[in-house]
């Protein structure tokens, strides 16, 4: 029985000589032997081998001989075997968590003398291919070298699949908790599975040239929102991104050309790190309000269908107010939680999308709604044209809460 992983052995007589251990693992192939497949006479020992001593370090006595486990980190792949003689602790990490339970659950049976149902490791020499379970960085861009009947090698951090037709998202790849960068460009693949969201190491997505049609609210309140820096979804079929789009707050680069965009999520503002936006290509007739708040190194909107600024304001104040635009404007305004276990959904959904004022109070139904020009370089230093004609303006549409907040920053009424 074997696991892949990384040891570090500490003695703990060393603290009593002064000295100190190297405080980092090695990668290693740890094995559960006996001296034979069937032997009964000598009992299981554990086997430690590297890259530098493939014979491996022997740690003959198992019965009996394990002081403690420590396990609280199991589910991170880490534990320790702490051994009574000679006096060391087996340091595990880096490990798969579920191999590494049923490692941990087979040294225990051998600590208590009991029969260990899993066929043990015989003490051979470990080859160099077994090594390969370390490999960090895998790059697949065909079909012909696509692992099918292999698994991916668990301490994977960057794993690229390009041009390999797949429809979906294989679920071996959710299982590479180590995963950091995931390349999946020039696919079929058509919707995104939420456990996408249980990598929490993930800070870079890329699914360029692929036939997604939409990105879920639930990767949107996944971990990704700690995590994810870049993320690649140009070239797809994707009309409109959900409102908690905006929740993936440590984005700094996120590229939508040449998809259906018909318009940003409103709330866009509040990805206060983002500093590359490209969406060229799309079919956007205006900008949301928030836009204004961004803050970009590079910004491309090339070749999307702009309109022309309205004349007139869309007027849909509402005169005294409602209870629910009252309501919803003072919960709002003071930052109240909220939540479907408090209020029904469909208030949470109005709450979710209601308007900022160029005031920075809100409005749910009672509003003005007027449409300017603004000039891209004010909120980005580096501005692609948004047309052949040179021009880096485009509309934006703007929201007031009342009619004194319409005329205090009106242009045409000052």
């Amino acid at each position: 029985m074997k696991l892949h992983c990384e040891v570090e052995v500490v003695s703990r007589h060393l603290p009593t000589l002064g000295l100190r251990n190297r405080g980092k693992g090695i990668r290693t192939v740890l094995s559960l032997c006996q001296q034979s497949p069937r032997s009964q006479l000598r009992p299981a020992c554990l086997l430690i081998s590297t890259m530098k001593d493939k014979r491996g370090t022997r740690y003959e006595q198992l019965k009996e001989n394990i002081e403690q486990f420590f396990t609280k980190f199991v589910d991170e792949g880490k534990a320790t075997v702490r051994l009574k003689e000679p006096p060391v602790d087996i340091c595990i990490s880096k490990a798969n968590s579920s191999s590494l339970k049923g490692f941990l659950s087979a040294v225990r049976l051998a600590h208590r003398g009991c029969d260990v149902n899993t066929p043990l490791s015989t003490f051979t020499p470990v080859k160099t291919s077994e090594f390969e379970n370390f490999k960090t960085k895998m790059v697949i861009t065909s079909k012909n070298n696509y692992p099918l009947n292999k698994s991916f090698p668990y301490s994977l951090e960057h794993l690229q699949a390009s041009y390999c037709g797949l429809v979906r998202v294989d679920t071996r790849m959710l299982y590479l908790k180590n995963l950091k960068k995931l390349d999946l460009s020039h696919n079929h693949i058509k919707k995104l599975p939420a456990i996408i969201g249980d990598l929490i190491h993930l800070q870079e997505l890329n699914l360029n040239d692929n036939h997604l049609q939409s990105f879920s609210v639930a990767l949107c309140q996944s971990t990704l929102q700690k995590s994810l820096r870049s993320l690649d979804l140009s070239k797809n079929k994707i009309k409109a991104l959900p409102v908690q789009f905006c929740q993936l707050q440590e984005l700094t680069d996120l590229k939508l050309d040449d998809n259906e965009l018909i318009q940003f999520p409103f709330k866009i503002g509040q990805l206060k790190n983002l500093r590359f936006l490209s969406a060229a290509r799309n079919k956007l007739p205006f900008l949301p309000s928030e836009f204004k708040s961004l803050s970009l190194e590079y910004l491309d909107l090339f070749g999307n269908t702009f309109e022309q600024p309205k004349v007139l304001p869309i007027i849909k104040l509402q005169m005294p107010l409602t209870l629910l635009e009252s309501s919803a404007r003072t919960v709002l305004y003071n930052r109240l939680p909220y939540g479907s276990h408090i209020i029904p959904f469909h208030l949470c959904q109005d709450l979710d999308t209601a308007k900022t004022c160029v005031c920075g109070r809100f409005c749910l139904n009672s509003f003005i709604q007027a449409t300017t020009t603004m000039n891209l370089h004010c909120v980005a230093h580096t501005v692609v044209l948004v047309d052949n004609m040179g021009g880096t303006e485009a509309p934006i549409i703007s929201y007031y809460c009342s009619l004194a907040c319409f005329v205090n920053s009106s242009d045409m009424l000052k």
